[in-house]
């Protein structure tokens, strides 16, 4: 029995020494007091009691949002920055013995580095130069953070807070400008419409001035083509006369047929063609007219 619980006792010891390390995790294994080795990712065996897992280190990349710094600009204006700082231990061994605490020594790093940036930079330059302050800022921090076993990938400006006076004049600043670009864009609205109007009037008087001339130009033709159709008519007319031979017995029919038409209208004087042929004749038509008349 006792060989059984001593047997279990063993068991129990050595399978005590087996460790399981996750995805993206490490562990520093120190044997008696001293630095052993790392343990990576799958199944590993620490001997019992001599040896002792001195930390356990996450590899993924961690961000670290610090809280804001007071800073002096070159032209000593006094403000707040804060910052996000992206980091990855890639050496567990000397993360884990390279310094105490290396959450605090970069946050205090990262304050001492951008007190520096800030100090050779103006107000104005500091508010629109975050992308020089962030890479200068990861270089210095890269280059101290390598003997800790810590990358700094990227370092992020967060918010940049001036005074509060700085800020109420910064916000007149900007309103003054916002109303003059609106001044700008109403002055050149009213511009381009009074041009368009313009020119909407204008090309409306050249086209009344177009179709008043089209006008004057069909009824022009109108007038000229009914002249030529008259004057045509009247030429066939003549030709036609032109072209019969009347003898004069014709002619002295058409004579008296004129005087009858003559001798219906208001007219109080007749006038007989000299070439009649005898006054009985005359006077008998006169007659007849002057019956007919009543």
């Amino acid at each position: 029995m006792e060989i059984i619980i001593i047997i279990l006792v063993v068991i129990f010891i050595i399978a005590s020494g087996v460790r399981i390390v996750s995805q993206s995790r490490a562990m520093v294994i120190e044997r008696l007091g001293a630095y052993h080795r790392t343990m990576t990712t799958g199944v590993n065996y620490k001997i019992p009691i001599i040896d002792r897992i001195a930390s356990v280190v996450s590899l993924k990349e961690i961000a670290k949002d610090f809280r804001p710094q007071s800073v002096i600009t070159k032209d000593n204006v006094t403000m707040q920055i804060d910052t996000v700082v992206y980091y990855q231990i890639t050496d567990p061994k000397l993360y884990t013995y390279g310094i105490e605490n290396p959450v605090s020594a970069i946050e205090n790093l990262t304050a001492t580095t951008l007190r520096n940036i800030i100090g050779e930079l103006e107000l104005d330059e500091t508010l629109t130069s975050r992308e020089t302050i962030n890479t200068k800022m990861r270089a210095v921090l890269d280059e101290a953070t390598d003997a800790w076993g810590i990358k700094v990938n990227r370092v992020e400006v967060k918010n940049i807070i001036p005074p509060k006076d700085i800020q109420d004049t910064m916000e007149k600043q900007m309103r003054a400008e916002r109303e003059r670009r609106e001044a700008i864009l109403k002055a050149e609205g009213e511009k381009k419409a009074a041009i368009l109007l313009a020119e909407g009037e204008k090309e409306s008087t050249i086209l009344r001035a177009d179709a008043k001339k089209e006008a004057s130009i069909k009824e022009a033709e109108g007038r000229a083509e009914a002249i030529m159709k008259i004057k045509e008519a009247e030429a066939k007319g003549l030709e036609l006369i032109k072209s019969v031979q009347l003898d004069d017995a014709t002619l002295k029919l058409k004579s008296y047929d004129a005087m009858i038409e003559v001798s219906r209208g208001e007219a109080t004087k007749i006038i007989i063609p000299s070439d009649l042929q005898n006054l009985v004749t005359a006077a008998t038509t006169i007659k007849e007219v002057m019956s007919d008349r009543k």
